[in-house]
């Protein structure tokens, strides 16, 4: 149950008048209830008496939750009254109004709407406030049937929506002074705050004003609306300050759309007149709101807008159609001003800042956009690389303005990077700025010289910069020096004196990045991936200068591998990097060898892949690239006998299987305790089962005796020195050649011996080994033993 304040904190009375019927009615809930417990318990007969005392508890029947409270069930109930009656009275209003006579309906109308309207003052009077609340509303709807009533009898020649605004006006007038003569009620004050908003738009229309009359009506309505919002004492009053200050929003935002609509269009200066200073009324309401309201913030950016919108919308028409949107970008910056702006209030600070911003960056994007487009043009060269078919600068559309808002922009955001100290801003300004500066050459039409190299000093500013500046802008600066580095390769593939220039002057700096050393880490790497990248992209250049096919680029190519390889520790912490996209380009090299497929040329190209990777694995620290050798190697040698048409297997493995011998010999030498499976076994197997395979199908006794005798010598030797991989391979080899020279025999047994035999000695088999089985066993593990002794 709620409980009153205390008395040392007082409420609106209005808000205590609720909270005190609010008990009341809890109470009448509370003592009907106990009421009706009290008749039910008289009625039964008297139990015995409970040791304490008390009845016993078994005599009261189980209670049953209530599903709605006596509030609630009463409020449910005056609602559909009152939706009820309002249906009543609409239809006789509507239907059967015409039955009657001018004296009949003045009377029923004057009658009913007298005692929908009085009723209220009685029904507070004995504290039925819900019920006084409903029978209001229906009074409040009898008063707009009456205004209808009126207009369908006593002036049906009245203009509908000049009738229509002057009936709102006297209802909200009517209604307002309604509610102040019963302060209680709540439905009244509300319903008069939002007829208010018609009678203004309605008289707008009527009197054919068009959308910036409209507007203007829209915006005084609007104005009257923040105006009641701040009087200091509406603002407590949800009832009030609630639907005005939702009605002054929606109505202002009409009257800046109406702005905007016509203003856009606009052919002339005089033409924008009168929306600019519609749009210049709203920007004056939405500061003015700002200032007074310290949340805000909204509608001080709505009025930085309109603002903007108004002074912009003017000048529009005698500017060139490009320099609009610089233009506008003008009038935005002095709004970021405010950012520093210490006697403004927060709400109009914050505001006029954002609505700056936005228009600032609306403006950067639309510029952003066509300078990427010209600078995206630049593919068609790959179409016919050294052509000298450059687009003309006439294809690349915005021209110079473009450029200009970018770096205006920029401007601004650098500004903004140092009032608020963020890299963010900075980070933008970085990269608004490059895009600005490397477009420029290219949007005013200069010859193609001028154009690519003031697009490589540009990007030699951004590499520069991402040396140099901070974490945020510095990234964002490589990622611009990137960017600007692929357009710019892309552009001087136009033709040969620019690639080599381009490519030449690109590859140095990105080498001279790679080896600054307070440049960051990831800039450094990423340098020296460049770098790596321009010496390939130079090789394959002196390649088609050269007049080669594209699949002897591999030779040259090579030639960046090796020249990495060769650097070694001299290129300090980006060796990594720098290795890793040299493997890149032998990967390339080795794709351009493979295509068309010419097997002499493919085991050229892998046998000096294999000696790069050769010569770096010397290094200890790049011993695995050895593998890598040796897989290249191995490759060169099966394409070379491949194409000689050997068909021997032998001729492909053993070049295998010797280095790789002698390779474990060599780890079992330094390593004493590397298994001989580690060692010795890829080598052995290598050769042994392809050996095998090929044996099982060779009818002739040559290669089976050879194989026979390798695999002997293979598991003496394994025998003698002890090591596991050589006795058991070697035996396994010798044992499947000796039954595949005795399957012959075998057979011939078989089929001369009794058809029952077999399965007669299967099963002395099984009966011996059953007999034994626990000396099998112990015999089974002394091998496993002996075995495992074996290294």
């Amino acid at each position: 149950m709620a409980t009153p304040p205390p008395p040392g904190i007082p409420l609106p009375p209005e808000h205590e008048l609720a909270l005190i019927d609010r008990e009341l009615t809890q109470l009448d809930a509370r003592r009907a209830y106990l009421l009706a417990r009290r008749e039910w318990l008289l009625r039964l007969p008297v139990p015995p008496a409970a040791p304490n005392g008390w009845a016993a508890h078994t005599l009261s029947p189980p209670a049953r939750p209530k599903e709605a409270s006596a509030p609630g069930a009463q409020n449910v109930l005056l609602t559909l009254g009152a939706v009820l009656l309002a249906v009543a009275a609409l239809a006789f209003t509507l239907v059967s109004w015409g039955s009657l006579g001018i004296a009949g309906r003045s009377a029923v109308l004057a009658v009913v709407t007298a005692a929908a309207l009085g009723a209220p003052a009685l029904l507070l009077r004995r504290g039925l406030r819900s019920t006084a609340e409903s029978v209001a509303a229906v009074g409040l709807l009898l008063t707009v049937l009456d205004a209808y009533a009126v207009y369908a009898v006593a002036t049906p020649d009245t203009h509908g929506t000049a009738y229509a605004a002057g009936a709102a006006a006297v209802l909200a007038a009517l209604w307002a002074g309604y509610a102040r003569a019963l302060p209680r009620l709540v439905v009244p004050l509300p319903a008069a705050l939002l007829t208010a908003q018609l009678p203004l738009p309605l008289a707008a229309v009527a009197a054919a004003a068009g959308p910036v009359g409209t507007g203007w009506a829209l915006l005084a309505t609007a104005a009257l609306d923040a105006a009641l919002v701040l009087l200091p004492g509406v603002r407590s009053r949800a009832a009030v300050s609630g639907p005005a200050a939702v009605s002054g929003a929606v109505l202002g935002a009409g009257a800046l759309l109406s702005g905007l609509s016509e203003i856009a269009p606009a052919g002339s200066a005089g033409a924008a007149a009168g929306p600019a200073l519609l749009l210049a009324a709203c920007a004056a309401l939405g500061v003015a709101v700002a200032w007074r309201e310290p949340s805000a913030t909204a509608a001080g950016a709505v009025g930085g807008l309109a603002g903007i919108a108004a002074t912009g919308g003017a000048l529009r028409p005698e500017l060139p159609r490009d320099w609009a949107v610089p233009a506008f970008l003008l009038l935005a910056l002095p709004l970021l001003a405010a950012v520093r702006a210490s006697g403004l209030p927060a709400a109009v600070r914050r505001g006029l800042t954002g609505a700056g911003a936005g228009v600032a960056a609306l403006a950067a994007l639309s510029a952003l956009l066509p300078a990427l487009g010209s600078l995206g043009l630049r593919v068609t060269v790959l179409g016919e690389v050294w052509a000298s078919t450059t687009p003309s600068p006439q294809a690349y559309g915005p021209g110079a303005a473009a450029a200009v808002t970018l770096l205006v922009a920029a401007g601004a955001a650098g500004w903004l990077a140092r009032v608020l100290a963020r890299p963010e801003p900075g980070a933008v300004a970085v990269v608004l700025g490059w895009a600005g500066l490397f477009a420029a050459p290219l949007l005013c039409g200069l010859p193609v010289a001028a154009v690519l190299a003031a697009q490589l000093a540009v990007t030699a500013a951004a590499g520069a910069g991402a040396v140099r500046l901070g974490r945020g802008p510095g990234y964002a600066a490589a990622a611009c020096a990137v960017v600007g580095a692929l357009n710019l390769s892309v552009a001087a593939l136009d033709g040969r004196t620019a690639t080599f220039a381009v490519f030449g002057l690109l590859g140095a700096g990105c080498a001279a990045g790679a080896a600054w050393r307070p440049a960051p880490p990831p800039v450094r790497a990423g340098a020296a991936v460049l770098a790596v990248g321009y010496a390939a992209a130079l090789a394959a250049a002196l390649g088609a200068l050269w007049g080669l096919a594209a699949f002897w680029w591999a030779l040259p190519l090579l030639a960046v591998p090796a020249a990495v390889a060769a650097a070694g520790p001299r290129l300090g912490p980006v060796r990594l990097p720098a290795e890793v996209a040299a493997g890149a380009v032998g990967a390339v090299a080795l794709l351009l060898a493979s295509w068309p497929w010419e097997p002499a040329r493919a085991a050229l190209v892998c046998a000096l892949a294999g000696v790069v990777c050769a010569g770096a694995a010397v290094r200890a620290e790049r011993r695995g690239l050895g593998w890598a050798a040796g897989a290249l190697f191995v490759a060169a040698t099966w394409i070379r006998l491949s194409a000689s048409g050997v068909q021997v297997p032998e001729a492909y493995t053993l070049p295998v299987t010797v280095p790789a011998l002698v390779v474990g010999l060599l780890r079992r030498r330094r390593d004493g305790q590397a298994s001989s499976w580690t060692a010795y076994g890829p080598g052995l197997g290598a050769t042994l089962l392809p050996s095998l395979l090929a044996a099982w199908g060779d009818p002739h006794w040559q290669r089976p005796l050879l194989l026979g005798l390798a695999a002997l010598a293979v598991t003496l030797l394994g025998a003698h020195r002890r090591l596991q991989a050589p006795l058991l391979l070697g035996g396994a080899t010798l044992a499947a050649v000796a039954l595949h020279e005795l399957a012959p025999y075998v057979v011939q047994v078989a089929d001369a011996l009794p058809r029952w035999l077999p399965p007669a000695l299967a099963g002395l088999l099984l009966l011996v080994v059953g007999a034994t089985y626990e000396k099998r066993l112990r015999d089974a593990r002394r091998l496993r033993a002996a075995l495992g002794r074996l290294r």
